[in-house]
């Protein structure tokens, strides 16, 4: 038996492409986006066919088994593997070329399906299928699944839409197959010359959305065709590697409208798809109340709607017409439409969390029925949940009769295990009997390969085994998948976890991987490292992976020491975007916060955790010592210890006068007193209205007050009363939590909250990164502290503040152009709406960019992080500086942005309160 090593050695010997066997390599690997969990050998990114070739070679010697993986978004368990994986993603990405004329494309399987997508549009053609992981999954993965996606009402699966493959098998043997038995494996043709009958006879009746299983085997029948390429799509990886595909390319619609129908319940949605298909719709999607949630205020009346998509206006008002709907809305604007599409997109991980906030897994995610009989199996389908006290809640491609569903399993207990195993052998059987496929999309993977004797009976299973052991003799292509398959009650992901709610914080990652795209456009920030680096180590499924794989303790050994870990976290910004871009709310931030705090217990830390980390107390005694002009005048030679030496190892200068010292010498402010319960009494007299706390955080504090000066003018201009607390300290934390030191977090916290006492009215909270602590991390530290949840809850931005509480005030009209940066951490936990609102009123025209500015907070200060820090920057915020009218102003909330503009843009951003008060 050749051992790991050996392994290694040798193909790196044959290879040009990278080979790691590491324990990092190894465990971002170990899952994909199923409930399944297993460990590879190593991991191997072939450069091109030959490598590939050469690698099945080499494995083939070794008797050691090859898994090809794309995206890693399957859901059935069939991109995990326990011998040698190949990223096909690393290198093997490329679009080889495209013609209009003939409408095809040759592509890699690598290839992301939106970059396919991107480069074909300007000839007016798309791929049809499309799941809706587009924006991350791959070609090779969408053949070996035989992906579908919304428009295959339209345009077919991906197996309608390939004509040629080149394949590898295991052993290193190349085949070009497309129509005919030209370039197959020998015995290939004589297995199915020899088998026409349970072919023609054994294969349940045809329906677009039988996927299970090796079930387009009858596209090898003579009368269909031979259409060997077409046969091989949904195969899993069980027959070989893809290295090239030839794809046909289909007209995109120029104007096509969304026409959303509401009906009374699931059930009526779904009976009436069916009568829609005469009408030619692009797609005919469902979904229900329980999935839309709040989304449905948006909507037509009803509890569950049909979004159809026509190819102009004048198709969808006749089906609107015709449809025998509750109500119905015709929505033609694509901003609105996109939209409306993103609750779709999203469902796959919003179907995730329970409306309770428990969690629902995969494992019956794609089954499907003739769309005649889909209303009735959504009634037995529901009473199946009901019967084994699960919960649910169906959505997907109600035109095509295909169900997608998350279910409360649990996964952990043996009693819950036996329930899942008892559930889905029921399952199984109430979709067979309406003639429905166990997988109607995404491949049965090791959810539900074992249960396909229920669908095709032994014959067609003996023939399923005799044609990969035709492609596959050696047995050596992701065994356990579709053939002889592993039950589908092992290898599950959970079992490795300890009982702990870290763990189940981390098991939250179901490996959607939305953090894997590389597009910075729109309004999502998550994930920015990821984009930068391109490595999965850097997305926020990575870092969750390496996370799980250190509670395990079986690749990652060292637990909270774990260096691979640390490494994968230290390119986090802590952002916070994947808590609200990543569907099922993974908060990496918080994670690596739990992290940094573990892995430095009892240990001296790096000294940036001591400078930054400890910002406000180095801040407060400055001030205190009246130094602020000493300070700046050494670190203008002497660049402070811990900073990255190529921003200067230099902070922003600081104010010569703190804003409480300011505040305290305005007229109408009481004199600075002591005690905890005297705070709140420092306040200004003038204002007509209610009262609200101007909170003193850190960075209005010290570094620029004038955003506190300039706040203080508006609010009370907009007829508030302002207090600011200035006995005591008050500190949101967010320092001491972004380095994981979360024991003085909390000792800060507690301070914080002695000091403040009860707070009357509103707490306006300048700098969006402190608001968010005081939201969010306030609670999260401090559960048992009802304080901590009233000052959470207490807290506003100051644009939230001037609509909810002088929502008859009329800011001054500045008529400017305005660009800059809306803050991360607004985007991922306070929101912007009001923002925008305040400056439409104001007159400011244009948007702030997303994503991320790059320094966030101290990331961007910390010594080896300038180069990612400027590429975020790269990305969106500095070209839109650069490409602003000179005129134009420049807005920030967030002092890290103001100071990421100012380095490396060379321009003077200033907070919305500044704006307006200049305004005044």
């Amino acid at each position: 038996m050749t051992s790991p090593g050996e392994l290694e050695r040798t193909l790196r010997e044959n290879l040009r492409g990278e080979i790691d066997f590491g324990a990092a390599a190894r465990a971002l690997t170990t899952m994909d986006a199923s409930n399944y969990r297993r460990v590879p050998v190593g991991v191997v990114a072939p450069r091109d066919a030959d490598d590939v070739a050469a690698a099945l070679t080499v494995c083939a010697e070794a008797g050691v088994p090859v898994l090809p993986r794309g995206g890693g978004t399957s859901i059935a368990g069939q991109a995990t593997g326990v011998g040698v994986v190949l990223d096909l993603t690393r290198h093997m990405n490329t679009l080889v070329s495209v013609d209009p004329e003939a409408r095809t494309a040759v592509v890699h399987p690598g290839l992301v399906l939106d970059r396919l997508r991107d480069a074909v549009r300007p000839y007016g053609l798309t791929f049809g299928p499309d799941p809706s992981t587009h924006s991350r999954c791959t070609l090779g993965g969408m053949i070996g699944n035989n992906a579908c996606g919304a428009h295959s009402v339209a345009w077919g699966t991906t197996a309608d839409n390939v004509t040629e493959l080149a394949v590898t098998t295991y052993g290193g043997t190349s085949h070009r197959i497309g129509t005919g038995w030209a370039g197959t494996p020998d015995g290939l043709r004589e297995l199915i010359t020899g088998h026409l009958g349970p072919l023609r006879t054994g294969v349940p009746p045809g329906f677009s959305r039988r996927i299970s299983g090796y079930g387009g085997l009858d596209a090898l029948l003579p009368e269909h065709g031979v259409q060997v390429a077409r046969a091989f799509c949904g195969s899993e990886g069980t027959l070989g590697v893809v290295t090239e595909a030839v794809v046909r390319l289909v007209e995109t619609p120029r104007a096509p409208v969304l026409a959303v129908l509401g009906y009374a319940d699931e059930s009526a949605a779904a009976e009436a798809a069916a009568g829609l298909l005469p009408h030619g719709p692009l797609t005919v999607e469902g979904m229900a109340q329980d999935l839309v949630g709040d989304t449905a205020a948006r909507l037509p009346r009803g509890g569950a709607w049909l979004f159809v998509e026509m190819p102009d206006e004048g198709a969808a008002r006749a089906l609107l017409r015709a449809a025998d709907a509750v109500d119905r809305a015709l929505v033609t604007d694509p901003a609105e439409q996109r939209a409306l599409w993103r609750i779709r997109e999203d469902a796959a991980g919003t179907a995730t969390r329970m409306p309770d906030g428990g969690m629902a897994w995969p494992g019956w995610e794609d089954c499907a029925v003739p769309p005649a009989r889909l209303g009735a199996y959504l009634r037995e389908f529901r009473a199946l949940l009901a019967a084994h006290g699960l919960r649910g809640s169906p959505y997907g491609h109600f035109g095509e009769g295909c169900v997608h569903v998350r279910i409360d399993f649990d996964l952990v207990s043996a009693p819950g295990i036996a329930r899942f195993r008892t559930f889905s052998e029921e399952l199984a059987d109430l979709v067979v009997a309406h003639g429905g496929s166990l997988s109607g999309e995404h491949g049965d993977g090791q959810a539900r390969a074992e249960l396909l004797p229920k669908m095709y009976g032994p014959d067609l299973i003996r023939l399923f085994g005799a044609y990969k052991d035709v492609w596959d003799p050696a047995g050596g292509m992701n065994p356990g998948t579709l053939v002889r398959p592993a039950r589908l009650d092992e290898n599950l992901r959970f079992a490795v976890l300890p009982a702990t709610p870290f763990a189940g914080e981390i098991a939250r990652c179901v490996g959607v991987a939305k953090c894997r795209t590389t597009d910075p456009g729109g309004a999502s920030v998550m994930c920015p490292s990821y984009r930068v680096t391109g490595e999965e180590r850097h997305s926020t499924r990575g870092r969750a992976r390496l996370l799980h794989e250190m509670l395990a303790g079986e690749i990652v050994t060292d637990g909270w020491r774990s260096t691979e870990v640390a490494e994968a976290l230290d390119l986090c910004l802590a952002c916070k975007g994947c808590r609200s871009d990543c569907p099922v709310g993974v908060d990496m931030a918080t994670y690596k916060a739990e992290f940094l705090h573990h892995h430095w217990a009892g240990r001296i830390r790096p000294l940036s955790h001591y400078t930054l980390g400890g910002l406000p107390d180095w801040l407060r005694l400055i001030a205190r010592l009246r130094a602020a002009g000493a300070v700046n005048a050494l670190a203008r030679r002497v660049p402070v210890p811990g900073l990255d030496r190529e921003r200067g190892g230099r902070l922003p200068e600081l104010a010569r006068e703190p804003f409480t010292r300011w505040w305290a010498r305005q007229p109408g402010a009481a004199k600075e007193v002591k005690g905890a319960k005297e705070a709140k009494e420092v306040k200004g007299v003038s204002g007509s209205g209610g009262a609200v706390t101007l909170w003193p955080d850190t960075f209005t504090q010290y570094l620029n007050p004038a955003a506190g000066r300039a706040a203080t003018q508006v609010l009370r201009a907009a007829g508030l009363s302002v207090e600011v607390p200035t006995a005591g300290r008050v500190c949101c934390g967010l320092t001491y939590v972004s380095t994981g030191r979360l024991d003085r977090a909390r000792t800060v916290l507690r301070r914080t909250l002695d000091t403040l006492g009860e707070p009357a009215g509103p707490v306006v909270v300048l700098e969006p990164s402190c608001a968010a602590a005081l939201r969010a991390d306030l609670p999260a530290l401090l559960p048992d502290d009802p304080r901590a949840a009233r000052l959470a809850g207490a807290v506003r931005t100051f644009a939230e503040t001037l609509e909810e509480y002088a929502p008859a005030w009329r800011p001054p009209h500045l008529d400017r152009k305005v660009v800059g940066q809306t803050h991360c951490h607004q985007h991922a936990v306070l929101g912007d709406g009001p923002d925008r609102r305040l400056r439409e009123r104001a007159g400011l025209t244009g948007e702030l960019s997303g994503g991320c500015c790059g320094l966030a907070g101290n990331f961007g200060f910390e010594p080896g992080h300038h180069e990612v820090s400027v590429a975020c920057a790269e990305e969106q915020l500095l070209p839109a500086l650069r490409a602003a009218p000179p005129d134009a102003l420049i807005q920030a909330d967030g002092f890290s942005c103001r100071t990421q503009i100012a380095q490396l843009g060379g321009a003077r951003a200033r907070h919305l309160a500044e704006l307006l008060a200049e305004g005044l």
